[in-house]
């Protein structure tokens, strides 16, 4: 007579996560639950006899859809799998005093047919965690495009503001500069940032880079000071046009044709507003066209330089770039305007509008670091093609922003003019994914 030693789940017990025991109704068998819940549960049973039923009493433990296997004696034990009928089923151990043991694993008939459904289930959750980065990637970069569009419209405003009472550009412009890296050299110098680590190399791919930057910020800072924001900023929602056009001609770049087709609305409606502007000045128009060409190029430069300086982010990126600018405009600066038509310039000014004056310079060199810091952190995730849309849906707000700031005089024709260029923009922008 062997003693036979059941560890499984029988019928008293109240979870459905384990096999099937069918002994329990035998009056000869005592059972004893273990009442942890989702964990293998070890019931004892106990019961005498005889090898000649051995065998019916194991068949009625096992339910039909179970898979019975027979290993041969092995050191005196032999064992008994139990593939169960699905994946969660618990461990069945049998120990006679030969210690047969039956052992549920997976790996039977529910380990040959997993769940249909499981690639799927992988597939969709892939799916689901790359569209919630997509979504937060998106969010992300709208809230920068906002800030950077509401720290441009402060600057542009303090920016006329300065250029209307001390219309020096060249010297604004070194100012500017100057502000953004004064601000980041300070903010190395405490370890606010960490400073960036630069070499030779770097400072040689960003030389174009920095050259290009002056040159459209001197341009843009010029066309302000001989007519209306609004004027300025109409113009250069025209950038997308030479942002195509200057990465077909220069780059090789091509785009499809429905790219092409969104620009004419775009330079129509530019010509539509220069045409009309009573205030036109041919020396604030071809400031502005400058600018968006060489902003076209910073741009693009900017965008490669970043991508070989993965370790940069876009703020030490453009502190370096602000940095070098400085160096390239200061001498310009001085040459063209020079310190003594700005000290005279600076006491006309102070004595016509008093102190506030400084303060506005202030304000437009600090905002002018801010929008553009913020700016290139867009840069840093986006296209060039995407940073040119955002930059033309900025002058949207500046030009709203600006006309009822200095309550500027625009004709029908010319309001209608700037509308079509907005929407060549919101078209190009489609076309452009």
């Amino acid at each position: 007579m062997n003693l036979l030693t059941l560890s499984s789940m029988t019928s008293t017990c109240c979870c459905p996560d384990f096999v099937r025991c069918n002994v329990a109704s035998s009056p000869s068998i005592s059972s004893i639950a273990n009442p942890f819940y989702g964990r293998p549960h070890l019931g004892t049973m106990s019961m005498r006899t005889s090898s000649s039923n051995k065998n019916k009493l194991l068949k009625s433990l096992v339910s039909a859809s179970t898979t019975l296997s027979f290993s041969p004696f092995l050191g005196g034990q032999s064992s008994l799998h139990l593939a169960p009928r699905h994946r969660n089923e618990a461990l069945v151990k049998l120990t006679p005093a030969s210690r047969i043991v039956a052992q549920a694993s997976g790996r039977g008939a529910a380990g040959a047919n997993p769940p249909e459904n499981t690639p799927n289930l992988k597939v969709d959750e892939e799916k689901a965690a790359k569209q919630n980065a997509a979504d937060a990637s998106k969010l992300n970069i709208g809230m920068k495009f906002a800030v950077w569009w509401s720290l441009n419209v402060v600057f542009n405003i303090y920016n006329k503001k300065v250029l209307n009472v001390y219309p020096f550009p060249w010297l604004t412009s070194t100012l500017s500069l100057a502000a953004g890296s004064g601000i980041m050299l300070i903010s190395w110098a405490l370890k606010i940032l960490k400073a960036p680590e630069v070499d030779f190399e770097f400072w040689r791919s960003l030389a174009p880079v920095a050259l290009a930057h002056t040159i459209g910020h001197v341009a843009a800072t010029i066309s302000m000071s001989k007519v209306a924001v609004s004027f300025t900023h109409i113009i250069k929602s025209s950038e997308p046009a030479f942002s195509v056009i200057i990465q077909r001609i220069v780059f090789g770049d091509k785009f499809p044709y429905q790219v092409y087709l969104s620009l004419l609305p775009i330079i129509g409606g530019c010509a539509l507003a220069a045409a009309t502007e009573l205030n036109f000045n041919m020396t604030g128009f071809t400031g502005a066209m400058i600018s968006n060409i060489f902003f076209v190029f910073r741009n693009i430069f900017s965008k490669k330089g970043m991508s070989k300086s993965k370790k940069m982010g876009g703020m030490n990126y453009y502190a370096c770039l602000s940095m070098m600018s400085l160096v390239f405009l200061t001498p310009f600066a001085i040459a063209v305007e020079g310190p003594r038509a700005w000290t005279a310039g600076w006491q006309a000014a102070t004595l016509a509008h008093g102190d506030q004056v400084f303060w506005w310079v202030v304000a437009q060199s600090v905002f002018y670091h801010l929008y553009n810091q913020v700016s290139y952190m867009s840069l840093d995730k986006i296209s060039p093609l995407t940073f040119s849309v955002g930059n033309t849906m900025k002058r949207v707000t500046v030009i709203v922003s600006s006309i009822i700031m200095f309550n500027t005089k625009v004709s029908p024709i010319n309001a209608v003019g700037a509308a079509i260029a907005v929407f060549g923009t919101f078209l190009y922008s489609q076309c452009a994914q």
